[in-house]
């Protein structure tokens, strides 16, 4: 057999690579949406979360979460905090921050009333049979959140004064720095009993609570509100609106909350 002339060979294994360089093709990648950053109030800890889940799921886009008291989200707002969205555990938060100009009053929106709950550790203190047996001896410490800056603090101290117990109780509270914070001295054993949000105790069947009545405090109506100074604004605008859409509002349900316009029935 002949051999092939070198300048042939080479000639050929040249034409084949650059074949293969010139047929090979790159596919962008997929450009992630940018997250949403949401500042909001810490009784949204369990229905938000399954929220951003749900957000997630339709849309591709991840929502980053900062729980904590209502009043210190709106400073930490004012003070230049890059959120995208602001949900409050009281409107008059909403306005607070509308009118320091760094969230966008237009976007302004109700999206629940919250329920308020006495909450205590099985094995523990016996539960209270009436909001105003909390005043009984037996009871050495109760928490609630601080009022200050915490909505449901302010609606539990409310309820104590109503009932014409707050004198009696008030040398025991504990204050929490929000109501997780709350119901976690609760849960560990350092207070004998909690005023919470229902919404982060309501799926507790070990335990026990009973809701406190609406007409013992103010209503404590929750709006949100679309922020300047987030990364991604359109993110933090359409996270708003599925809060309020039918997914949104069926999740809210479950953990609780009334919707805007909903009452409680007259038999509660």
């Amino acid at each position: 057999m002949k051999p092939r002339p070198l300048v042939s060979v080479l000639a050929t294994t040249l034409i084949v690579f650059g074949m293969g360089t010139g047929c090979k093709r790159t596919r962008p990648e997929a450009t992630r949406p940018a997250d949403v950053r949401v500042t909001a109030a810490a009784d949204l800890f369990l229905a938000f979360a399954e929220m951003g889940q749900a957000y997630e799921r339709s849309t591709g886009q991840k929502v980053i979460f900062s729980f904590g008291s209502t009043g210190m989200a709106a400073k930490q707002l004012r003070e230049g905090a890059p959120f995208d969205m602001f949900a409050a555990a009281n409107v008059s938060y909403v306005d607070e921050v509308v009118s320091a100009n760094v969230c966008d009053g237009t976007t302004k929106s109700p999206y629940a009333r919250g329920r308020v709950a006495v909450w205590t550790k099985q094995g523990g203190v016996a539960h209270p049979r009436a909001f105003a047996d909390l005043a009984d001896a037996r009871f050495k410490r109760i928490a609630i959140a601080n009022p200050e800056h915490a909505p449901y603090g302010k609606a539990a101290r409310q309820a104590l004064e109503s009932a014409g117990i707050l004198g009696a109780v008030e040398s025991r509270l504990v204050l929490g720095e929000n109501v997780r914070q709350t119901l976690q001295f609760a849960e560990t054993g350092n207070v004998d009993a909690a005023i919470v949000a229902l919404s982060i105790v309501i799926g507790d069947h070990t335990n026990t609570w009973t809701l406190v009545e609406e007409s013992r405090h103010k209503p404590i109506d929750q709006a949100l509100v679309v922020c300047n100074r987030g990364k991604n604004r359109d993110g933090g605008s359409a996270f708003a609106h599925f809060v309020n859409s039918e997914a949104g509002r069926s999740i809210m349900r479950r953990y609780g909350f009334l919707l805007p316009g909903e009452r409680v029935a007259s038999s509660q």
